[in-house]
């Protein structure tokens, strides 16, 4: 079983920016796919970023590319989240995601991640 727990969220104004991260409980997090998710009141839960497990490719949704980087650090067992030039569309709570079966990454949708975190709420205000 995974654990993941994630951090950083918070208030922050239109155009700042704000930093997630998300720690695993697994020995072999290396081997893990990991990705961003995002859910808003009444929407269903969308793809924000993916990373493979071996750092070597990301995968961005087109709302936050440019502005969201997503990268691992495995001594950490840590995958974060950058997010800059944030908008009052990026509020949600933001899901950390993790799965060891192949090609969870590039899939892109949270129905290839069989592991979640609790979530941490991002609120951009105007």
């Amino acid at each position: 079983q995974v654990q993941l727990v994630e951090s950083g969220g918070g208030l922050v104004q239109s155009g700042g920016s704000l930093i997630l991260s998300c720690t695993a409980s697994v020995r072999t997090f290396s081997t893990y796919d990991l990705g961003w998710f995002r859910q808003a009141p009444g929407k269903e839960r969308e793809f924000v970023a993916t990373i493979s497990w071996s750092a070597g490719n990301t995968y961005y949704a087109d709302s936050g590319r440019g502005r969201f980087a997503i990268w691992r650090d495995n001594a950490k067992a840590t995958v974060y989240l950058q997010m800059n030039s944030l908008k009052t569309e990026d509020t949600a709570v933001y899901y950390c995601a993790a799965d060891n079966r192949m090609g969870r990454a590039q899939a892109m949708g949270a129905a290839a991640f069989s592991y979640w975190g609790q979530g941490t709420q991002v609120t951009v205000s105007s």
